[in-house]
């Protein structure tokens, strides 16, 4: 019996039936994708969402600035303590913490001042640099942890005999909370939008591949000056309102569709 020829014989058969299973197996796998674009290359549409909370500040800053000038090094620190120190001890009797106050700046320098002379002679005398003294500043930051007694505060350190009082500021101090509350309003705003859009669509959502926030903490904080010393003592208590604190925050949500 010649088995080469009948090998010969059923070969094309097998190729035939070789290549439909193939091709089987190639439309099951398309049908089982059955993807907007292709398994390597998902279709993909991404929403955005915002949440805001509001909220009222429960922490006041501002900051204090002392400046004096001295016929020395020595001098103008003396000067600067006579201000500072009566400041921290009306910081104390008001109920700041040693932890709430600290030194944000300090400089010391000499001032200088030019000889100057008329030239009526050829050449000009030489002009000369002459020590007058020096100036010394130093600024301190505040923090009330009460705000309703921030004015009451910066009106005993002006009382004191400062009166450079500036940036006053009404935070939050602890906005995680916050910020959670308005991560999960954007998130559902955004949830909800992905939902409407795959309906227009007429596709599903998959699964989330990609997530990405931007967030604000405690908005555009409140600033004030005040210049309220005459003669050494504060004219009144000043009148800070507070307002709120806007926390917001921004989320953009990739899906994977099909």
């Amino acid at each position: 019996m010649d088995t080469s020829n009948n090998y010969k014989k059923y070969l094309p058969a097998g190729v035939i039936l070789l290549s439909l299973f193939l091709l089987v197996q190639t439309v099951n796998g398309i049908k089982q994708y059955g993807h907007i674009g292709d398994s390597l290359n998902p279709s993909l549409i991404s929403v955005s969402g915002d949440g805001e909370i509001f909220a009222a500040p429960d922490i006041a800053t501002f900051t204090f600035t002392v400046s004096e000038t001295g016929k020395d090094a020595q001098d103008s620190q003396t000067k600067v303590n006579a201000k500072i120190n009566p400041a921290i001890e009306a910081l104390k009797k008001n109920g700041v913490a040693e932890k709430d106050y600290k030194t944000v700046d300090f400089s010391s320098y000499p001032k200088y001042e030019y000889n100057q002379t008329v030239c009526i002679t050829v050449p000009c005398p030489v002009t000369k640099q002459v020590l007058v003294g020096y100036e010394m500043t130093q600024t301190i930051s505040v923090k009330v942890r009460i705000v309703a007694d921030s004015a009451k505060v910066i009106g005993a350190v002006t009382g004191s005999g400062v009166n450079q009082v500036s940036g006053v500021s009404f935070t939050i101090d602890d906005t995680d909370a916050l910020q959670g509350k308005a991560r999960a309003e954007a998130i559902e705003k955004a949830k909800e939008k992905a939902e409407a859009l795959a309906e227009d669509l007429d596709v599903k959502l998959v699964r989330i591949v990609n997530f990405s926030e931007n967030s604000v903490g405690n908005g555009v904080p409140m600033f004030a000056r005040t210049d309220m010393v005459m003669s050494g003592k504060a004219e009144s208590v000043p009148t800070l309102p507070t307002g709120e604190n806007k926390i917001t925050s921004n989320v953009t949500i990739t899906y994977e569709i099909k």
